[in-house]
C-alpha cells in the first residue's frame, strides 16, 4: 500500500476546513496533520513536514498570498495549493508568483479536487480546468520550456484530440465523457502527451499546442502564381 500524502489545510472558515478534511481523509490516500487560520500555526505544522498544504485566499487578517510570501521569506519549501472562490486572471497571477503548484477552485467537483492534489503531490502545476485558458494567456508569450518546434508531431491524432480539449480548459472527466472513453483512458492519455512532450504539467502542453495552432494560422498561404 502506498504511502499517504501528508497534508496541512489553511482557511479561516471552520466549516471549509472541516468540509476538506473530511474529504481528503476519506479517499483513504491522504493524513491531515492539522488545519488553521493563522500563520503562527501553520508555520507549527509545516513543522512537521507534510507533503503540501492547501490555503484559501480570502483571509483575514492575513490573506493567503501575503501568507506565501512570508512562508518563503522564512524559507518554507513546502508545496503550496490555492483553494479559492476567486476565478480572477489578477489572483491567478498572484499566486503563480508566490510560488503555489496548484490554483484550484471551490465548485469544482468533489473528484477533480482530490485528484488534482495528487498530481500537485506528483510534481505538476495544476490550475482548475475553468482558469486553463487564462493560464494560457499568461503563460503563451513567455518561456515555457523551449520544446522543439515540431513536438507536437509525436502525438497520435487521439492524443492529439485530447490535448485540444485540455487548451479548451475541459476536465479530465468532460474529456471522457466528450469522446465516450473511461475516465482512466485520458489520465492514461494526459501521462503519455506529458512523457512525449517531455513536460511537467498538462497546463504547459496546453500552452505549446496553444502556440502551434496560432503559429499555424498566422502562417501565409502559398501563393498559386
Amino acid at each position: 500500500m502506498n504511502e499517504k500524502l501528508k497534508v496541512v489545510l489553511v482557511d479561516d472558515q471552520s466549516l471549509c476546513r472541516r468540509g476538506l478534511s473530511e474529504l481528503l481523509v476519506h479517499s483513504y490516500d491522504f493524513t491531515v496533520l492539522g488545519t488553521t487560520d493563522n500563520f503562527d500555526d501553520l508555520c507549527k505544522l509545516l513543522d512537521q513536514k507534510p507533503d503540501l498544504f492547501i490555503i484559501d485566499l480570502r483571509m483575514k487578517p492575513l490573506d493567503g498570498i501575503s501568507m506565501l510570501q512570508q512562508l518563503r521569506k522564512q524559507g518554507y519549501t513546502t508545496p503550496a495549493v490555492m483553494l479559492t472562490m476567486s476565478d480572477s486572471e489578477v489572483d491567478l497571477k498572484n499566486a503563480i508568483r508566490a510560488g503555489v503548484r496548484g490554483y484550484l477552485l471551490k465548485d469544482m467537483a468533489p473528484d477533480e479536487v482530490v485528484d488534482a492534489i495528487r498530481r500537485v503531490a506528483g510534481g505538476e502545476l495544476v490550475v482548475a480546468p475553468t482558469m486553463t485558458v487564462k493560464m494560457i494567456e499568461m503563460l503563451r508569450d513567455g518561456d515555457t520550456e523551449q520544446e522543439p518546434k515540431n513536438s507536437l508531431k509525436l502525438l497520435t491524432e487521439r492524443e492529439r484530440e485530447i490535448l485540444q480539449l485540455l487548451s479548451r480548459g475541459e476536465s479530465n472527466k468532460a474529456i471522457a465523457m466528450n469522446l465516450k472513453i473511461s475516465y482512466d483512458t485520458v489520465k492514461q492519455h494526459v501521462r503519455h502527451i506529458l512523457n512525449k512532450l517531455n513536460l511537467s504539467s498538462r497546463v504547459k502542453a496546453a500552452v505549446l499546442f496553444t502556440q502551434e495552432q496560432n503559429g499555424s494560422s498566422n502562417e501565409t498561404p502559398p501563393s498559386n502564381s
